[in-house]
């Protein structure tokens, strides 16, 4: 008999693997990316402190799109970019939450990095 496989236990494991290798700091903060089913969320993470720098979501009044989509994914990325260049941040680490870097998430990171992001 052929066993299902568990989706959220698997992408679970796979940010875990990639959260061994990358930490954000002050000076270069990690992009960490949550997508659900009907919304984004991005957010600039000091791991040294705890702290989160900086949040942005599809649930943010400047988002037109109010759903998990590429046009989402695109206006998002652009913001967090923007609320990043007011806080003088230039360089962070990209974390892509064990999410395949396709879709949703590659628009994503796009978008950041036209809005002047360096990862």
């Amino acid at each position: 008999m052929i066993k299902q496989t568990d989706r959220k236990m698997e992408r679970a494991r796979r940010h875990l693997r990639i959260r061994k290798k990358i930490s954000g700091t002050q000076e270069r903060p990690r992009l960490c990316v949550y997508r659900s089913n009907k919304n984004i969320y991005v957010q600039l993470i000091d791991d040294v402190a705890q702290k989160t720098i900086i949040a942005a979501s599809t649930l943010d009044k400047e988002i037109k799109t109010k759903y998990a989509n590429k046009q989402a994914a695109k206006e998002v990325g652009a913001l967090i970019a923007k609320r990043a260049k007011d806080k003088k941040i230039e360089t962070v680490v990209f974390d892509r939450g064990g999410y395949i870097y396709h879709g949703i998430i590659k628009e994503l990171a796009e978008a950041a990095r036209e809005g002047g992001l360096k990862f």
